[in-house]
């Protein structure tokens, strides 16, 4: 681990992401780090060069809002990276902090899965922990070994590679949507451990979570691809639950009178009829992410 703090870990990450042609500087000749020497972002920026080594080093833990947009601009950071910097930079009593127990998940909520039959559909929490889910996500997810954390299931089970047709861009949208996650909560224990636990299982995550990418889960597309099913063209919607904010409701959509539909359609007809959605009241800490 870097003696850095987050800020100045994702801000050496992202210098060194940045190409010097990228940011109008001349890249000929030798040079000895990837991307950016941090006297060039300094340039960039406006500010001097030991101020800038300080802010990467973790000596300058209380930069101005103008410094912080002034660097952000330098390495041309989008909308996404910039809101992720400006919550590294806030002081951590600023922060949001979970509560104890953050991990429930309401009645409301539950009866609202139960609701869409026809649509997989579950709850994610900040470490992309899988707190409860309907019949048809079951179904959807029944060919790994366990349907309890989305990272996990992309990097240590096997049948993630198969599932996800497009398995580098799954793999790089969990790495960046834990990194978001970490952005708002940088002490949550939940997060520090799948981080750990990943880190060390998978090298494919390590070299992901070193880039320092943030992308939130909003909606796309997914190419899946289910042991029994086959082939699955889904789209994705995922919403901010209100009374949990540190929740995620994902629900799966299939284009009408689809392949897709159909094989939704079959998946509800093998789970069966009258089961309800299932909340994962396991401990966080008490779940054996490494066990495969």
């Amino acid at each position: 681990m870097s003696d850095s703090t987050p800020l100045g870990e994702f801000l050496r990450a992202r210098r060194e992401a940045l190409k010097p042609q990228e940011a109008g500087l001349p890249g000929r000749g030798r040079r000895r780090v990837p991307g950016l020497r941090r006297e060039e972002v300094a340039l960039l920026a406006g500010v001097s060069v030991d101020y800038y080594m300080r802010l990467e080093q973790g000596r300058e833990t209380s930069p101005s809002s103008q410094v912080v947009d002034a660097v952000a601009a330098a390495l041309q950071l989008d909308d996404e990276a910039l809101g992720h910097l400006r919550r590294l930079h806030r002081a951590p009593r600023e922060r949001r902090t979970l509560p104890v127990g953050h991990d429930g998940v309401g009645s409301g909520l539950l009866q609202l899965l139960d609701s869409w039959p026809d649509n997989p559909a579950f709850v994610l929490g900040p470490a992309l922990d899988v707190l409860a889910h309907n019949t048809l996500a079951a179904g959807l997810h029944s060919g790994f070994r366990r349907f309890d954390n989305l990272a996990r299931m992309v990097f240590l089970d096997p049948a993630g590679r198969d599932f996800h047709q497009d398995w580098g861009r799954a793999a790089h949208s969990c790495v960046a949507e834990l990194r978001a996650a970490y952005g708002h909560d940088p002490v949550s224990p939940r997060i520090a451990e799948v981080v750990d636990t990943l880190g060390a299982k998978s090298p494919e995550f390590a070299g992901l979570w070193a880039r320092h990418e943030v992308r939130a889960k909003t909606r796309q597309a997914k190419r899946l691809a289910h042991p029994e099913v086959g082939a699955l063209e889904i789209r994705f919607s995922a919403f901010t639950v209100n009374d949990a904010p540190h929740q995620q409701l994902v629900v799966y959509q299939a284009e009408p009178a689809s392949a897709t539909a159909a094989a939704f359609a079959e998946l509800r007809s093998r789970a069966g009829h009258g089961l309800s959605a299932r909340a994962d009241q396991e401990e966080p800490a008490r779940r054996a992410l490494g066990a495969v």
